[in-house]
């Protein structure tokens, strides 16, 4: 197994250098404790006081990510029924920092993957209500994003090269075989509807046993569903994946058929496999990864 770590940092947020940009761009909040919270792939959180976060890319390509975030997630607020992280404020680039970046409110709860809901069913039927809401038709102006929302045989090629680099460490041939069926299932024909983009447990938020809110939205773009609709291999045990099926079909305003959910089965695959290959120093994202592979080669069996 040869997998990759996550990409370095091309700017060190520090939390001294968010504290000179907040005080220079955002003086209010100048005297609040500043706490740092994670370093992503792409973006570095810090806790400002009790109830903002700043959200600052430490990569270029994160750069327009976070301007799609300011640019559609506060149209889309009104109409979930989750809390997002829609940005309050907007930061700009300032001495030792050279992109903009922006201020979201902390919403509370922990990642499901370290605090799992308590009741999974309930918890089916809310992610499921979430993305029903979520997957409308989006407008020509979305975000496109090259590797999500796209056909599945578009990912054949970077699905082979992850093979390779993980080598005895996952069933290749199974792999294949079940990515195959589901390229070959049904493309999505309708208009692109907006998506999430990188639903995982770590990007959903669990507050007193509960789906709370949704977090993360850097790679919101549009397409076909499916690809959001791999979650339900993430996060929920496979007893309830009938729960999370039926309330989608119910609320969605698009049929959520066998090709729909063959497909997210295939994306969750290809995700698995993507979050292997690149966790090497990311424990949190190669456990996804490998909770997320068991679950659909067991779902295939």
């Amino acid at each position: 197994m040869n997998a990759r770590p996550m990409p370095p940092a091309e700017v060190d947020v520090s939390p001294a250098l968010v504290r000179r940009l907040v005080a220079e761009q955002m003086p209010d909040l100048a005297g609040r404790r500043l706490r740092m919270l994670a370093h992503g792939w792409d973006n570095v959180m810090v806790r400002i006081g009790d109830d903002l976060i700043a959200r600052l890319p430490r990569r270029v390509v994160a750069v327009d990510l976070v301007r799609h975030e300011q640019r559609w997630l506060p149209g889309l607020t009104s109409r979930l029924p989750l809390p997002i992280p829609a940005p309050v404020r907007l930061g700009r680039p300032g001495p030792g920092y050279p992109w903009p970046w922006s201020v979201v409110p902390h919403l509370p709860g922990d990642i499901a993957w370290r605090t799992p809901p308590t009741d999974h069913g309930r918890a089916a039927v809310t992610l499921a209500a979430f993305l029903a809401a979520l997957h409308v038709p989006a407008p020509a102006q979305a975000p496109r994003n090259p590797v999500r929302g796209i056909p599945l045989a578009d990912r054949a090629g970077r699905l082979a090269d992850n093979l390779d680099r993980l080598g005895a460490a996952v069933d290749g041939r199974a792999v294949t075989r079940m990515f195959r069926t589901a390229a070959e299932a049904p493309t999505w024909d309708r208009s692109p509807v907006w998506l999430h983009g990188d639903l995982h447990p770590a990007n959903i938020l669990v507050d007193g046993g509960r789906v709370s809110a949704v977090i993360d939205f850097g790679d919101i773009t549009a397409g076909d569903p499916a690809t959001d609709l791999a979650a339900a291999w993430m996060l929920l045990p496979t007893e309830d994946h009938r729960t999370f099926w039926d309330a989608y079909a119910a609320a969605a305003q698009h049929p959520a058929d066998d090709g729909l959910r063959i497909r997210a089965r295939g994306w969750a695959l290809v995700l698995s496999v993507a979050f292997l290959c690149h966790s090497a120093d990311n424990p949190l994202m190669a456990g996804i990864g490998r909770r997320t592979f068991d679950a659909v080669l067991a779902d295939d069996a």
